[in-house]
């Protein structure tokens, strides 16, 4: 699932944008409702009937089903499976896994697009065959988290597309050894869900194509325990890790606007993400030494910011 190379970057009005907000909103809510009913015995298939009936319910169409024969709703990803798992009756999740969920919906002719990865069962469950700790799956889950916001904080108007990039790499990096996924991209997002361009999750800032308002972004980082070489599988779909270790994914959908990134897919636009990024406030945690606050004065993480820059794309 990759853009076209060369294609140019799609540069939306505010009522576009407006109508991404609202594919956002839906995307979002499948996604929740799909994450909520995550336990041990619940199958992957019953996932994707969970977020097929809300996008259904309100009106909008499932990015992925059909999409290049794509056979679900959703993506559905556990352990070492790193992106595009496909929902199935067979694969019933136990006490201690953990799965990341991908979810995108249409509304409009306007795609959202956004990820999660959660853990399965009470956080004392210990990891299926005792292969990781819970608190390092956890560890896992916050980097990748954390990493995705400290991208997201980026897409501000006269940056450059890898400061992105590197945004989200110098996050991994202060957060602990972690391989980078590479093969696997986020993408520009809009009239189609994978457009130009690639964002990828690594590299030197300063780089590629200046973001200007009206574009829109999926970034989405894939982390993972081990080295970040990965194989298909021979479902044409499924992307796991080559040495078996495990994998995180998270994903937001955010519109570049004059008053700064506005997260499409999170219900309040970005502003709990984007306050979590001061330090001492990650999940409770202080801030690692040295870890780089990457957020600029004019991404100020407030309801008001994101207030003023959903009034500047027509109310949404």
């Amino acid at each position: 699932m990759r853009p076209r190379r060369g294609d140019p970057i799609e540069v939306k009005s505010p009522s576009q944008l407006a109508i991404m907000r609202e594919a956002g909103l839906v995307t979002a809510a499948a996604l929740r409702a799909a994450a909520a009913a995550v336990e041990p015995g619940i199958s992957t298939a019953e996932l994707d009937a969970i977020a097929a009936r809300e996008i259904s319910s309100a009106g909008a169409l499932p990015s992925f089903k059909g999409y290049h024969g794509y056979p679900a709703t959703i993506c559905t990803s556990v352990n070492d499976q790193i992106v595009h798992g496909i929902p199935d009756a067979a694969k019933v999740l136990a006490a201690g896994d953990i799965i990341s969920i991908d979810c995108g919906a249409i509304v409009g002719g306007w795609h959202g697009d956004c990820a999660l990865t959660v853990s399965v069962g009470p956080p004392q469950a210990a990891a299926a065959g005792g292969r990781y700790p819970r608190d390092e799956l956890d560890s896992l889950l916050r980097a990748c988290e954390r990493a995705l916001w400290q991208g997201l904080a980026q897409a501000v108007p006269g940056r450059r597309l890898t400061d992105i990039s590197h945004a989200v790499e110098r996050a991994v990096r202060a957060a602990g050894r972690y391989g980078i996924v590479r093969e696997y991209t986020g993408h520009g997002i809009g009239s189609q869900m994978h457009m130009e361009p690639a964002v990828p999750n690594h590299g030197r800032a300063g780089r590629g194509p200046v973001l200007v308002a009206g574009m829109a972004l999926a970034i989405e980082p894939m982390l993972v325990l081990g080295e970040p070489s990965t194989r298909r599988l021979d479902d044409g779909w499924t992307v796991v890790t080559a040495d078996g270790s495990w994998a995180a994914h998270f994903e937001h959908t955010v519109a570049i606007t004059d008053d700064g990134p506005v997260v499409l897919t999170a219900e309040d636009g970005g502003a709990g993400g984007f306050a979590a990024l001061r330090p001492g406030s990650w999940a409770g945690k202080p801030e690692p030494a040295g870890e780089p606050v990457l957020v600029g004065p004019e991404v100020a993480a407030t309801r008001q910011h994101v207030s003023d820059a959903l009034e500047a794309t027509d109310g949404i």
